[in-house]
């Protein structure tokens, strides 16, 4: 089997990468937000600890850019501690933070959505 060198990889990947913030690029501008993000964007998942990845998003986006790392959350340091699991855990969060507002506005349904996020929380606090 033949290596593959880090160059090589990278000369697969950048273009890609190119792509995938040209299209990150053209949703910001489709739903209205060009030019009122100047606190820029936060990228997360696997791909993000690629490196590199926050400087192609800034020559890309033409936008500041950090990786997103979840804040407060206690224990299994390995999931809730990288930008692997940022996005889901950050919506959990927020579920779990606004699920009464939820039930308030959505009635039945924002009931049985609460509930959903209601049994979210409490897993997510048998493990956290």
């Amino acid at each position: 089997a033949r290596t593959v060198s880090r160059r090589e990889l990278a000369e697969v990947i950048e273009p890609r990468v190119d792509e995938m913030f040209e299209l990150v690029r053209h949703e910001i501008t489709r739903a209205g937000y060009e030019g009122v993000l100047g606190a820029g964007v936060v990228i997360t998942g696997g791909t993000s600890m690629l490196e590199g990845m926050p400087d192609a998003a800034e020559r890309v986006l033409n936008l500041p850019a950090r990786r997103g790392v979840p804040h407060g959350v206690e224990g299994l340091r390995d999931i809730a501690g990288t930008p692997v699991h940022a996005t889901g855990v950050g919506l959990i969060l927020h579920a779990c933070h606004n699920a009464g507002e939820m039930e308030a506005v959505g009635g039945r349904n924002g009931r049985r959505v609460g509930r959903v996020f209601g049994r979210m929380k409490e897993w997510m606090l048998e493990f956290f």
